[in-house]
């Protein structure tokens, strides 16, 4: 058998990465469209992707895993922006921080839809998606136990649940934000979101009740 040459083995991975690509994509154009997870079909996946039922599943498990990649893509620029985080900054900051946040979400409404649906019956979308904010928590929670230290989050604020109530509930509200609101409303909602995460927990007054 002749050996597989490194030009050969770059034309294949490309050609694996252009398949995911081509399967992922066509997930998303069906979700953004309006249709809902759970009526889509690895079969209309297939029709709509162009590939055979073999080349899908050589390259994903189930359709629950093309969008749990999808979301994980997601899920990375969102971090990027979370890594960007400067509490010292002040509310503003913040505002602009949830702005991008809310424009993020709303580029990519059906596939977050999609997750939050499927998470009720699917257990592997559903681990991804608790992993997922689990991971802004702990995020969160370390930059208000960082600015405890610092002196300037007072001491007397609880950081573990503070961090877990302003990221759980802030993205349900954000999604419920979305889907009642046309986008006019985005940098008042971006605002007050900001304000209450500073004022309510990162700058709360000492030993207010």
């Amino acid at each position: 058998m002749r050996p597989v040459t490194r030009r050969q083995a770059d034309h294949h991975a490309a050609r694996s990465a252009a398949t995911r690509a081509q399967v992922m994509s066509t997930l998303e154009r069906l979700l953004d469209s309006g249709e809902a997870f759970s009526e889509i079909s690895v079969q209309r996946i297939l029709e709509e992707a162009g590939v055979s039922r073999a080349t899908f599943y050589a390259h994903f498990q189930s359709k629950s895993d093309v969008l749990v990649r999808l979301t994980d893509e997601l899920r990375e620029s969102l971090l990027t922006l979370a890594r960007q985080w400067d509490p010292g900054a002040g509310a503003e900051r913040f505002a602009r921080f949830f702005e991008e946040v809310i424009k993020i979400h709303r580029a990519h409404q059906g596939v977050l839809t999609a997750v939050r649906e499927a998470a009720s019956y699917d257990s592997a979308v559903g681990d991804f998606y608790t992993a997922d904010l689990e991971g802004f928590d702990e995020a969160v929670l370390r930059t208000l136990l960082s600015e405890q230290a610092a002196g300037a989050t007072p001491a007397d604020l609880d950081a573990v649940a503070a961090s877990r109530i302003i990221v759980w509930g802030g993205a349900q509200a954000i999604a419920h934000h979305i889907r009642v609101d046309d986008g006019s409303g985005d940098a008042v909602f971006a605002r007050e979101l900001a304000r209450i995460w500073w004022h309510g927990a990162y700058r709360r007054p000492a030993g207010a009740r």
